[in-house]
């Protein structure tokens, strides 16, 4: 049997934000690793600047900090990923209390204080501190010092927790995982993850991303002591393959004349939607196209639109083919209700098609209806999250009568939920929400089993085996072009189910899973879309759905 991990933290003070609190929950209580250590710096900062200094950078960025007050007011969020929390709470183990001597521009710690956190034989240490490290404190754990990176730092050097990603509208807020070298600015890095950002609050953009990123940590943990040394760090040397240059100006706190002009730019945002919602809104509308040939149309300025009722919106279309008709299974949600249920369109080969008939219905809301065909039976799996599991629905009589068959998982917060059949096994994927805070759009997961009918599904070693918002959640049934298996998944960086990417999976096993864009959908071919998220192909028959800005 494996010999757990043995990890050290390195914190500045006992009180924590309630996102590392957290974090080092989900470590210190995990099966493959201990907190056994927490080292303390206990140098005291020391702001040399005078008094004028001080209050002459308080006034260059006196705005910003008016607008964070004032946005923390306007914007309520919870839960507060900086709610302070006690460590001693949590962990009761030996404490190293060391100084820190500041050089130019980094920190160490002296060699007598190396020693005795060597002698712990850690073998991670995780970085909570706010001070920059450098010198043999780097090699004093057997696999280094591993350090959260809230920004891109490829990206957006310098930018102080997300607030640039709202000021300059842009569509992701990254955050990284490194491990720590000298140059600070580089380092390993481990893994990424791209997250959607807040366009209107910079509080609620950095509470949201705090929560999302604590997952990273644990997880990488977890792989480690899994797959082992040598094949994670090799697949680690595939984010590091190339060097990595930085051309833009290193950014700042905003100054007084930057916020002027960006945050009127805010302003005008929130009274234009403001604007909007008064005489428009938006609903979710099917669209599709009959193609002579038996293949996806890929041409979409020419699909037909199929509109709702205003009370109630058609999403996720999924197709059957049966005795010559097609049936387009959708999610229907009335507005008034606020809870999807499962219905199917039925169409002939001219594009003739009737109203939607209701099949599927629970106390909690159902999308997504995927379906796979096994061993002579029709089978759904709609998105049942707010149940915290993935269901198995038999079709009991077609179309209409659909009876659970079983629940595939359970205790666990799944999205779109799409089964590939490859090399006598099936392969489930589909998006997870974990823990507090955290989204349904950033992270893909993956399972496997030797049977679909199966409540024993086993986690890909990858897992989540991509974490972008760009590129992760599903967006229909794989196909097949030329020989060459392809995923369609939403792009959500804009905002919820922008667009669709089409990826080539270029290894799927056991232990690896890669996948490479090779184009996206976007919903420009008509200026009244705003959004296209599911995509499914069917003999001569191709679905999309896409959100419409309409006239209320």
């Amino acid at each position: 049997m494996k010999e757990n991990l043995q990890i050290g933290v390195i914190i500045d003070d006992s009180t924590i934000p309630a996102w590392s609190y957290k974090m080092l929950e989900i470590i210190h209580f995990s099966s493959n690793c201990k907190i056994v250590l927490v080292i303390k710096n206990k140098t005291q900062e020391v702001n040399n600047k005078s008094f004028i200094k001080k209050i002459t950078t308080y006034y260059k960025s006196s705005l910003f900090t008016l607008v964070c007050k004032l946005d923390k007011v306007l914007n309520k969020f919870s839960p507060d990923a900086f709610e302070p929390k006690d460590i001693k709470n949590l962990l009761s183990v030996d404490e190293i209390e060391i100084n820190l001597t500041q050089t130019k521009f980094s920190n160490q710690i002296s060699e007598y204080e190396i020693e005795k956190i060597k002698n712990t034989n850690l073998d991670i240490l995780i970085n909570l501190s706010f001070k920059t490290l450098s010198g043999n404190i780097l090699k004093a754990a057997r696999y280094g010092i591993w350090s959260l990176h809230h920004g891109d730092h490829e990206v957006n050097l310098g930018c102080k927790d997300g607030m640039w990603d709202v000021l300059q509208n842009w569509k992701e807020t990254g955050v990284i995982l490194k491990i720590l070298t000298e140059n600070h600015h580089e380092g390993i890095i481990i893994k990424k993850l791209n997250s959607s950002s807040d366009s209107l609050s910079i509080n609620r953009n950095k509470n949201n991303y705090y929560w999302k990123a604590l997952s990273l940590l644990p997880l990488k943990i977890e792989e480690l002591y899994k797959i082992g040394e040598e094949e994670f760090f090799k697949r680690t040397e595939t984010l590091n393959l190339h060097p990595q240059f930085y051309s833009k100006k290193p950014y700042a706190t905003p100054s007084n004349t930057e916020m002027l002009y960006f945050g009127s730019k805010l302003l005008f945002k929130k009274i234009k939607n403001k604007i909007q919602e008064t005489f428009y809104f938006n609903q979710w509308i099917l669209l599709f196209k009959l193609n002579p040939s038996q293949t996806a149309s890929s041409s979409f300025s020419d699909f037909k639109k199929i509109l709702p009722p205003k009370n109630k919106f058609w999403a996720d279309p999924h197709i059957i083919k049966r005795d010559g008709k097609y049936y387009i299974f959708i999610e229907e949600l009335i507005y008034s209700q606020n809870k999807g249920f499962i219905s199917f369109i039925e169409m002939d080969e001219q594009g003739n098609y009737k109203d939607p008939v209701k099949v599927l219905e629970k106390d909690y809301h159902l999308s997504y209806p995927y379906l796979i065909e096994d061993n002579g039976e029709l089978y759904m799996i709609p998105e049942t999250k707010q149940n915290n599991s993935i269901e198995l629905y038999k079709c009991a009589q077609f179309p209409h009568k659909w009876e659970l068959e079983m629940t595939l998982m359970d205790n666990v917060r799944a999205v779109d939920s799409t089964i590939l059949f490859k090399d006598n096994k099936y392969w489930l994927f589909c998006n997870i929400t974990r823990g507090t805070g955290t989204s349904s759009l950033d992270e893909l997961f993956l399972y496997s089993s030797d049977k679909l009918v199966s409540n024993k599904w086993t986690s890909h070693p990858q897992n989540p085996i991509i974490s972008d918002i760009k590129q992760s959640r599903p967006a229909g049934n794989f196909f097949m072009f030329k020989n060459k298996l392809y995923r369609p998944s939403q792009n959500g960086s804009k905002h919820y189910g922008y667009a669709m990417k089409i990826n080539h999976v270029v290894q799927l096993t056991e232990k690896h899973y890669e996948e490479n864009t090779v184009d996206e959908i976007f919903p420009n071919w008509d200026h009244h879309l705003k959004s296209t998220h599911t995509i499914n192909s069917v003999d001569h028959l191709t679905v999309i759905d896409a959100l419409m800005r309409r006239r209320k």
